[in-house]
């Protein structure tokens, strides 16, 4: 029975040591963190030339995330678990900025343990597609939206804020391995056994605020940082990648309302966006005269792009080149279909020119025109990808599809 309550007593802290599970969460949260800073290192700089390699690094990205969520839950267990527990008396040595200097750092870590894989998974749930985390609870949260504008946000928030974690362990091990090697004391040791106990020597109680507040500062510095790091990216990237918006060009019926999609298949899933700037002329007849209803001539903004987290893939020079190609052009004749019409059209793109079948349905009444339809492309035949040689990467099909509405 004693063997038991002192098995039990050691579970938990005590004012002169840590217990087995402060020591556990410990050191299991810091294999966690050095493991994820390997991981996303060697994500972000292993290249992504082939289809061979672009499937390793999404692999590194999914382990990187898959542990970024497990550490987010493991911090949380940590805390809950450091504030239902009296906190170990800090050793009397050093003076006062010392001691406000560790406190500091220590208020640091705590919201380091969770901002940073909370913002990377706001960030992945923000994004679509590419390196997906690796569980059965599927990959968005509650209240964040598909945007890029908020994976943009928190990606240097994750980013920043991975600066303030490394700064904090770093200064976290420094002040250990001085409390070890230069005072020798027992600091480090009682936070590898929760049999190492300290008696005496121990600093009295003290007020917390001000290393709360000088922690506070800091990551709201931080924050503040990521925030307009974020904002300067975003009209950089608007900058370089806009193009004068498109001339309107006259046509018998006038766009009034629509939208131009795009699909493609990365890694088996399905990520989705669309062209915001595309003009279309349009004549179309009820009589048709030698089975042509009319004709379509459409021009596509290329910058104009979005395509979630693959959008700046989508226009490197691998695949629509967006630096040496503007824009592209689709025109073709309108013709009857089996079940609605048909444009048997020609899509320029890259500067080379493909046969693209578009189906599609229309209503007109009262002079408003409604159409949708679709088409699918093979991205083979304006050689883009070409080191993409498989589906298992990025899909050969490329969906488009379009909804309108129009006036005569």
């Amino acid at each position: 029975m004693q063997n038991k309550a002192e098995t039990s007593s050691r579970l938990s802290d005590s004012t002169s040591r840590f217990g087995r599970v402060s020591i556990a969460l410990h050191w299991l949260t810091a294999c966690l963190i050095f493991s994820m800073f390997a991981l996303g290192l060697a994500a972000s700089y292993w290249p992504f030339d082939t289809a061979e390699t672009l499937a390793t690094k999404a692999r590194l990205f999914s382990f990187h995330k898959t542990l970024g969520v497990l550490t987010f839950f493991v911090a949380a267990l940590r805390i809950l678990w450091r504030l239902t527990q009296p906190r170990p008396a800090a050793l009397a040595q050093g003076g006062r900025l010392q001691h406000f200097a560790a406190e500091t750092v220590h208020w640091s870590l705590y919201v380091a343990l969770v901002a940073v894989p909370l913002t990377g998974w706001v960030h992945h749930a923000a994004s679509t597609g590419f390196a997906p985390i690796l569980w059965p609870l599927g990959q968005g949260l509650p209240f964040v939206p598909k945007s890029l504008e908020w994976a943009a946000v928190f990606g240097k928030l994750h980013y920043v804020f991975n600066i303030v974690l490394a700064s904090s362990i770093a200064l976290h091990v420094v002040g250990a391995l001085k409390h070890h090697v230069i005072d020798k004391d027992e600091t480090l040791r009682r936070m590898l056994s929760s049999r190492v106990e300290i008696l005496s020597g121990l600093r009295a109680a003290a007020s917390h605020r001000a290393s709360v507040f000088a922690a506070a500062v800091v990551w709201c510095g931080a924050a503040g940082l990521a925030v307009s790091l974020a904002m300067a990216g975003k009209d950089q990237a608007t900058s370089a990648s806009a193009a004068p918006a498109l001339t309107a060009v006259p046509s018998d019926w006038v766009v009034q309302d629509g939208q131009l999609g795009i699909t493609v298949s990365q890694f088996g899933q399905a990520l989705e966006g669309h062209f915001a700037d595309w003009t279309a002329a349009i004549s179309y007849s009820d009589t048709p005269q030698d089975g042509v209803y009319g004709e379509v001539s459409v021009t596509i903004s290329i910058p104009s792009l979005t395509l979630g987290s693959a959008t700046q893939d989508a226009l490197s020079p691998d695949f629509l080149d967006v630096a040496n190609h503007q824009t592209a052009q689709f025109s073709g004749p309108i013709v009857a279909a089996e079940d609605g019409f048909r444009v048997a059209g020609t899509l320029q793109l890259r500067e080379i020119s493909a046969p693209v079948d578009v189906l599609f349905d229309l209503a007109i009444e009262d002079g408003v025109a409604t159409a949708s339809g679709a088409a699918v492309l093979d991205r083979r035949d304006y050689n883009m990808g070409a080191a993409y040689d498989d589906e298992a990467s990025v899909g050969f099909g490329v969906d488009i599809t379009f909804d309108l509405v129009a006036t005569q």
